[in-house]
């Protein structure tokens, strides 16, 4: 009876993950995990990159202004002193429209590269959640595994003592260092699979593991589609490319040019220089093969962005559904398992009674541990589950931890 109570009170107490005094949670792993991610890493130059964009389709020409200078004289046949100097200062100008479209391009790109940034960040939170629920499934086994070789220990000592005194034949010595056996063996298999769980979430979060994984909770209400981080990405895109069509719509054609001339010529030595100004704008004729492929780039690329929006909408949305069933089924599951341990617990009560009586072999008796044991390992798995179901719902509605 003793060792029943003890086994129960091992199990309940160590086997699941607290929520007491945390050293870390998931809100913090995250934001550790995220300073190491690449796309963090270059988030300041995104960022000048779409402020500069953004100040180029503001400014009065699509591209800064030129200056030339040019020189003709006679010095290497006649060389009479004629002497002729030009002065050009030229600059592009917009074309119809395409100042506004410029501005709705680089006002797109900057909320395409926001969103992108959002997505990034949703998938390095689902890499982070099945990292962190491995961690504390793998340690619950190890708990499990640890109150498996202490019962065997204390069973294998009782055992050995009622052996000497003639209470028990040499097989039953035998089974119960079988027992002891097995379950250091399985203890040493559960420490592996922890340290490579742990070696797996320091990897993303650059520090160690800590003592306590808290489980993260639900939103207040459910956030609604548009809002998911994977939605605003793809709607993002679309609007990028809708913009980029409509740029290539009103470039047409390479930029025309304005340019201001300065002329100062003399003839020969005896002439004085004689100053003439004038103005040149040069507009380029439209190539028809290069606007039909800029056009035919810009389509492309908004019907792909349109067909990838559908397919995200119809992947966050199943992804939802198919959370919402898991996190049901893994409540279902953990109320059976605390029903299960309630009757093994009882079982194993009656079979070590059983065996102090000398009502039944050893056999019984560690088949009733077993169970025991198999039902509160079960009830534990099913815990982590349950939290772990709560992750990747908050996952599947696009909820950062």
């Amino acid at each position: 009876m003793k060792n029943t109570i003890a086994l129960t009170m091992a199990i309940t107490v160590g086997g699941f993950v607290h929520l007491g005094a945390q050293a870390q949670n998931l809100s913090i792993a995250m934001e550790q995990a995220w300073s190491r991610h690449p796309l963090a890493a270059a988030s300041a130059a995104r960022t000048d990159e779409a402020l500069a964009r953004m100040e180029s389709a503001n400014g009065l020409t699509p591209a800064p202004a030129s200056v030339s200078l040019a020189n003709v004289n006679d010095q290497l046949n006649a060389n009479r002193g004629k002497q002729e100097w030009e002065l050009e200062v030229a600059t592009p100008l917009w074309l119809p429209g395409q100042s506004a479209a410029r501005q709705n391009e680089a006002t797109a790109l900057q909320a395409e590269m926001v969103t992108r940034q959002q997505a990034s960040r949703l998938q390095l939170a689902a890499d982070l959640r099945e990292a962190w629920w491995a961690l504390a499934g793998a340690r619950n086994a190890q708990t499990t595994a640890q109150d498996r070789l202490h019962t065997a220990n204390a069973l294998a000592l009782d055992v050995q003592r009622r052996y000497k005194v003639g209470e028990l034949a040499r097989v039953d010595t035998n089974l119960a260092q079988n027992e002891q056996m097995a379950a250091q063996a399985e203890l040493v298999d559960t420490q592996t699979a922890v340290a490579l769980a742990e070696q797996n979430l320091q990897s993303l979060t650059g520090v160690a593991p800590p003592d306590t994984l808290p489980a993260e909770a639900g939103p207040a209400q459910t956030p609604p589609l548009e809002a998911h981080p994977l939605m605003r990405s793809a709607n993002a895109a679309t609007q990028l490319a809708q913009s980029r069509l409509q740029l290539a719509q009103h470039s047409s054609r390479e930029a025309p040019t304005l340019a201001v001339r300065m002329l100062r010529s003399r003839s020969d030595l005896n002439d004085s220089y004689a100053d003439a100004l004038g103005i040149k704008l040069t507009v380029p004729f439209s190539s028809g093969s290069r606007v039909r492929q800029e056009d035919a780039g810009a389509r492309a690329e908004l019907t792909q962005a349109d067909a990838e929006l559908a397919q995200v909408q119809q992947r966050v949305q199943f992804a939802l559904d198919s959370a919402r069933r898991d996190k049901s089924a893994a409540e279902r599951q953990l109320a059976f398992a605390e029903t299960r341990v309630q009757l093994t617990a009882d079982n194993l009560v009656l079979a070590e009674t059983s065996f102090a009586l000398g009502e039944s072999d050893l056999s019984t008796l560690l088949r009733a541990r077993a169970a025991a044991l198999e039902a509160h390992a079960l009830r534990n798995r099913y815990q982590v589950g349950v939290s772990a179901a709560q992750s990747r719902l908050n996952q599947s509605m696009g909820v950062l931890p």
